[in-house]
């Protein structure tokens, strides 16, 4: 099992818009990945302006299969209107 947490900072007053983006991703990835295991926004308590994606897959062909999914290359350019800068990615072997 593949874990990722992306991490997304947010142009100032853009999280509703964002949050909003991500909803509709969330549904596309829930309904058309079947390797995908969790797929979750989070925000900061401490930075309103910083959201963490929290993603879990079964192997690492899923995470590429999302990573080249449709749906996820469509929100890349919604995304990118409302970010102020590029997410920062990270990969996690899951332990236990």
């Amino acid at each position: 099992m593949l874990a990722v947490v992306a991490t997304l900072k947010v142009q100032d007053g853009k999280g509703p818009e964002l949050e909003a983006l991500f909803r509709e991703l969330a549904a596309q990835v829930r309904a058309n990945e079947p390797g995908n295991l969790a797929y979750q926004l989070t925000k900061s308590r401490v930075d309103p302006d910083t959201y963490k994606v929290l993603e879990a897959y079964a192997d690492e062909e899923a995470f590429k299969q999302h990573s080249r999914s449709e749906h996820f290359r469509a929100a890349g350019a919604k995304l990118a209107a409302v970010l102020a800068g590029r997410p920062e990615i990270e990969q996690l072997d899951v332990v236990v």
